[in-house]
Order: structure tokens, then sequence, then C-alpha cells
């Protein structure tokens, strides 16, 4: 009798346990209510990963460079690793948002340049201008891109770019 008691209380027990606990993740699922964005704003990520140009040019190795060389390594071409950083500007209604430098990933400096910014901006036209250089020169930009763009509350518009094509892609 007595142990069916203790069955019974601990029984009990348990299943108080385990309505609270469901009490606790039943508020807690829906409440305090969650936005993505605050009322009103929209979100422009810029998330790009481009391979800089080459700091130096390829070179073709003398007869006298390959005969040091063993056999195996005897490649008439020679490459540096290295590549130039990536600038990149981002003008948002004709104010500055981004000036960034990418340094090229890796040990050798030869991997993607990576930049990954969030603006959150208010709902309706924006004019957006992306301007981008991957090569070791100084001023002016390879890659440039000028659009206006209308977002909706809450929308998201990614920018990438397209290797392949060498494009600002915004979608």
């Amino acid at each position: 009798m007595k142990r069916q008691q203790n069955l019974t209380v601990r029984v009990v027990g348990l299943s108080v346990t385990l309505a609270a606990f469901a009490a606790v993740v039943g508020v807690f699922s829906s409440w305090p209510v969650y936005e993505a964005f605050p009322h009103g704003l929209a979100l422009i990520k810029v998330s790009l990963a481009v391979d800089g140009v080459r700091t130096a040019a390829c070179r073709e190795r003398t007869p006298e460079e390959l005969a040091k060389l063993s056999p195996n390594m005897r490649t008439k071409t020679v490459c540096q690793r290295e590549r130039a950083p990536v600038v990149v500007e981002l003008v948002l209604d004709g104010r500055p948002a981004l000036s960034q430098v990418a340094a090229p990933a890796g040990l050798s400096r030869d991997g993607a340049s990576n930049v990954y910014q969030r603006f959150p901006v208010p709902a309706g036209t924006h004019k957006i201008a992306l301007r981008m250089r991957n090569t070791p020169r100084e001023a002016g930009y390879d890659f440039v891109r000028e659009e206006t763009v209308t977002l909706k509350p809450a929308q998201v518009l990614a920018v990438t770019f397209d290797r392949q094509r060498e494009i600002f892609v915004f979608q």
C-alpha cells in the first residue's frame, strides 16, 4: 500500500513538473513578439566574395632557371599567387554608406576578398551606387552599377557579384 502511494505521489509530481515546463515553453514561444525589422524598414545586404587581380604578371623562366630545377618542377611559366585587395564603395541616396578595402584571404594572400554589410533603410525608393576595384591601381573603379530601387517594408535586397558575368546582381 505504501509503495502504491509513493508511486502515485511520483506520478503526480512528474505531471505537475511537466505541465509547468509546457506552460513556460508555451508562454515564451509566443511572447515577446519577435519582429525581424522594426515597422516600416527594409534591409539592404551587400555580400561580395571577389578575387582580386594578381599583383604581378606571369613570366617565362629562362633556360638557365629551368636547368637549375629538378625535372618535376620544370614549368615554363611562373605566376605569383598574391592578389590585389578589393575596394568597395556604396553610396546610398547620395550619402556614402560603405567604403571598405578587403584584403585577400589566405596565408599567401591568394584567396577571395570578402565584404558583408547590412543596411536597414526606410521602406520606399532609394538610389544605390555601388563601385568596386579589384586591380592594383590607385584610382577609378573596374565595376560600377547605379540603380534606383523601391523597397517594401520588411523586404530584403541582396547585392552580390556574379564572378562569371562580372556584374553586380540586385535580388
